[in-house]
């Protein structure tokens, strides 16, 4: 494929129908695999899922599951789970645009929405899970929050075990609606640990035998689970829309969308031109904003990010935070910024609390701080002059709903199964596993 193009030039891969789904091709080297891998033999580039099916079919299932043909499972999925795109009225009055279209991830039973742990995150966490089960082996991911709560869900709906990591400014976002079950652990980090300190100990622990890493960013079925809110946005718009709104902390949504907006273009009936890609951070802590700013595809430490955890203490959206995202690496999001003519936004904690505001009076349902950062994205680019009255725009709400959510279900708090005060702990002290005996 050519990733460097606006304009989608498409070549064809060897991938045989019937054989199999798909195969995975390296964004750097091009090399093919058609095992299932979290990493190239040859360099740091993500891998991509290159599908057998270049023609989106729906199935007849509810959720996510009706994309099956570009997830990379093999079972088909019946969750009701999956992103929910609708034509604003309201707020786009309000902003002066005619072609508004927000993809709702949340649960909003009135628009059909039925996330219920109220975050995209589930949209990764499904076709993960599904994706490694039949093996004997347990999950390892690390997550601010979001994603943990995402992962402990699935877990306690399929009985999949996940060792979770997840620092203590994340805790409060440690519920499920449904009691915990013990296929859940969840390790929480010390008091001056942040998300990125929670990634590398999830890393010790998923090296030791037993464990499997969930990958991150270079996990195929969590970024083509997120693909499914381009997908399902290209489907009621009937075409892809001119401009793509979020937030990112980690810049694996974005790439997600551009991914599959790429897959669009390759099928032919959605448009071939690539959805100009809006990705925002939450001030004072913005390192991809800033090393775009400046022009450069690396973000160096010193000058993008210093201080980084008094920096993240300072976010509203704090869970918008990784001190290691993949903006460099080939593939990534400064590849999918460059590909799609994107912009980047650095959004101050006030401007994100007004659009918080703004979006729930006129939209009528609570979202997280992350999604109200894109939300003030999109006002600053309407301001600046950066989208058209007339363009088809969408506008990703990453989460929301816990309000409407807790009007039906009963929600349930996870508890820490152990604490580790640091990255590199003995991990004897922290997993209570035979395989360590």
């Amino acid at each position: 494929m050519t990733y460097g193009n606006t304009a989608c030039h498409v070549k064809n891969r060897a991938c045989t129908a019937g054989v199999s789904k798909y195969n995975l091709i390296c964004a750097g080297c091009s090399t093919i695999y058609t095992d299932d891998r979290l990493k190239c033999s040859n360099d740091g580039a993500l891998l991509r899922t290159n599908y057998s099916k270049k023609h989106l079919t729906l199935k007849d299932v509810p959720g996510m599951g009706k994309f099956h043909d570009w997830l990379p499972i093999h079972e088909i999925m019946t969750t009701d789970s999956g992103p929910v795109t609708y034509r604003s009225t309201e707020l786009a009055a309000e902003l002066g645009l005619n072609n508004l279209f927000i993809s709702f991830n949340g649960y909003w039973p009135e628009k059909g929405a039925y996330i219920k742990t109220c975050s995209f995150k589930e949209l990764e966490a499904f076709p993960t899970v599904q994706k490694i089960r039949g093996g004997n082996r347990s999950l390892v991911l690390a997550s601010a929050g979001n994603t943990a709560r995402a992962f402990s869900h699935v877990s306690a709906m399929t009985g999949a075990e996940v060792y979770i990591v997840v620092p203590s400014s994340g805790m409060s976002r440690m519920w499920i609606p449904e009691e915990p079950t013990d296929s859940i652990h969840i390790i929480q980090m010390g008091k001056n640990c942040d998300y990125t300190d929670s990634i590398h100990l999830a890393e010790r622990i998923s090296a030791l035998p037993g464990m499997q890493a969930e990958g991150g960013a270079r996990n195929v079925a969590r970024r083509d689970g997120m693909g499914t809110v381009m997908l399902d946005a290209a489907v009621t718009m009937k075409r892809m829309p001119d401009h793509y709104f979020q937030a990112i902390g980690s810049g694996t949504g974005g790439i997600a969308a551009w991914e599959a907006a790429l897959r669009l273009c390759e099928d032919g009936n959605f448009g071939n031109e690539l959805p100009q890609l809006h990705l925002s951070q939450n001030l004072p802590f913005a390192p991809m904003f800033n090393a775009w700013k400046a022009g450069r595809r690396e973000i160096i430490k010193d000058i993008d990010m210093p201080d980084p955890k008094k920096l993240i203490h300072g976010m509203y959206a704090d869970i918008l935070s990784n001190r290691e995202p993949p903006y460099s690496v080939a593939g990534g999001v400064y590849d999918a910024l460059c590909s799609t003519r994107g912009s980047m936004y650095g959004i101050s904690n006030s401007d994100t609390k007004k659009a918080q505001e703004l979006f729930e009076r006129y939209e009528g349902i609570d979202i997280f701080p992350p999604a109200a950062v894109a939300v003030a994205s999109l006002i600053e680019a309407v301001n600046e002059h950066k989208v058209d009255a007339d363009d088809n725009i969408l506008l990703n709400i990453t989460g929301g709903g816990v309000k409407r959510l807790e009007l039906d279900h009963i929600i349930f708090k996870i508890e820490p199964e152990s604490v580790a005060e640091n990255a590199n702990v003995p991990l004897e002290e922290i997993i209570r596993r035979k395989v360590l005996a």
